[in-house]
């Protein structure tokens, strides 16, 4: 084997030099400064308007990266549930006024239909009532066990037949009539 002879060679800086030959600002490794961080970043506007833009492509269901997940993540931070739960209360509040108009309607028809003394509006109306207090209760619960999918508006017509109820102090809808 044949020795061979390198020659090392130290460059030695005194502080001076070092600061002005030497590149301590870490530019060469990517890293950014604050201010190009920040205004390398998105906007809200932007977001949105990427969010428009891609709306149809992003994908309905799944864990990440779809509008399941955006709307869960969004919901969390806005605490739907807790707002969610509210409505549902408010729900079965209207429901259950709903059902306290619903029995003082009928006492009104009833005290209307009491003087006509006919065994055929008598037996109308009962089947009405039986009718109307199932439809109720059945709002109640549903009210009761509302969730997000509850909130369809409940509309009662109280109605007999072709014809009409009417006496004193009101008629059949329901509607009371003061002189």
């Amino acid at each position: 084997m044949a020795e061979e002879s390198i020659d090392l060679r130290k460059e030695v800086f005194n502080k001076t030099q070092y600061i002005k030959t030497i590149n301590t600002s870490f530019e060469e490794l990517g890293v950014t400064s604050l201010t190009e961080e920040l205004q390398t970043q998105s906007t809200v506007s932007e977001f949105f308007g990427l969010y428009n833009s891609l709306f149809y492509d992003i994908p309905a269901l799944g864990d990440t990266n779809s509008h399941q997940y955006l709307v869960k993540t969004s919901g969390d931070y806005i605490n739907f549930d807790e707002i969610n739960e509210e409505v549902s209360a408010l729900q079965a509040e209207i429901a259950q006024l709903r059902s306290d108009l619903l029995q003082a309607q009928m006492a009104n028809i009833r005290v209307a239909a009491s003087s006509s003394n006919s065994p055929e509006t008598d037996n109308s109306l009962a089947e009405l009532e039986s009718e109307l207090v199932g439809a109720n209760q059945a709002l109640i619960s549903a009210a009761a066990g509302a969730s997000q999918d509850a909130a369809a508006d409940y509309d009662i017509d109280i109605s007999v037949g072709a014809g009409s109820i009417s006496g004193e102090g009101g008629d059949a809808s329901g509607n009371a009539s003061y002189d």
